[in-house]
């Protein structure tokens, strides 16, 4: 009966708590995740503050520079031959088996060549770095192979690769493209920040023919507006001299002049550590 009434009389209110009651307490944390968990109101509200936070954190640092890419020395705009062939690469789909971005992997690397840079691709509307690899990483194909190769690989791939799964692409070869139009396509591009001066819209038709054909009269100019721009005949035979036949562009021939002069443009090796550092506006605070 003693027991009974001791037990009793330690259970009333004005009596400490036992050991270790206060140190559980103030190590409970001020809000507990159930209690998030369950109020709908409080998590969407949470989840608001930390976007907002990480918005910030993202964005604010951007006033801070010039520009998010970093200049290389040799980038400049797709003459209109490889303007033309960039946008048969687009419809027939080709960045559906076909990247355009060789990521800073040694592998990768030790395969493809330099990693790929953000001012590589600073020109295309829309870019074509691709999500998947049916086929090879095409960002520095320019130059690997001749254009017989490349005219033979689109008429037949298994002809050059006999395993290869990817589609012939003959008919290319018996549509004409127009010069004519392209001066529109330039006009439009310099609007969304290409750099195309009024000459290369003006010259565009004389430009796409002498890229075509090694002979052109125009193709001096041609070159000085499009450094390092590869030159016809894309398919078919080498031309002569004294051939004085209109050259007939196709969209084979626009096609090949695009893919040899990807990653062909970016003076890499003229790259210093220094130079791929972000210009920081005028009165912007060091980070």
């Amino acid at each position: 009966m003693s027991q009974t009434n001791d037990r009793a009389a330690g259970s009333g209110l004005g009596d400490a708590p036992p050991p270790g009651a206060e140190t559980a307490a103030a190590g409970k944390p001020l809000l507990r995740h159930e209690v998030v968990e369950k109020s709908a109101p409080l998590m969407l509200l949470l989840t608001l503050v930390s976007i907002l936070i990480g918005g910030v954190v993202t964005v604010v640092p951007l006033f801070t520079i010039e520009s998010t890419i970093e200049p290389v020395p040799g980038v400049r705009p797709y003459s209109p031959l490889e303007l033309a062939g960039r946008n048969i690469y687009t419809r027939e789909g080709c960045y559906t088996c076909h990247s355009q971005q060789i990521r800073p992997f040694r592998d990768e690397v030790d395969r493809y060549g330099h990693y790929s840079l953000a001012a590589e691709s600073q020109y295309d509307h829309p870019f074509q770095w691709g999500s998947k690899r049916t086929g090879p990483d095409l960002a520095r194909v320019g130059g690997k192979y001749s254009n017989a190769w490349h005219e033979a690989h689109l008429i037949n791939p298994r002809q050059v690769l006999p395993g290869s799964i990817m589609p012939a692409y003959g008919f290319l070869a018996r549509r004409e493209v127009n010069p004519e139009e392209m001066a529109a396509h330039l006009r439009t591009l310099r609007r969304l920040g290409v750099p195309y001066t009024d000459e290369m819209i003006e010259r565009a038709a004389d430009d796409m023919r002498a890229q075509a054909n090694p002979f052109d009269r125009n193709l001096a100019a041609m070159r000085e507006r499009y450094p390092k721009a590869a030159v016809g005949p894309f398919t078919g035979p080498p031309r002569s001299p004294m051939d004085q036949t209109p050259v007939r562009i196709t969209e084979m021939d626009a096609l090949i002049a695009y893919l040899q002069v990807l990653g062909t443009l970016a003076e890499i090796d003229r790259l210093r550590p220094e130079d791929l550092r972000q210009i920081r506006r005028t009165g912007a605070s060091p980070q």
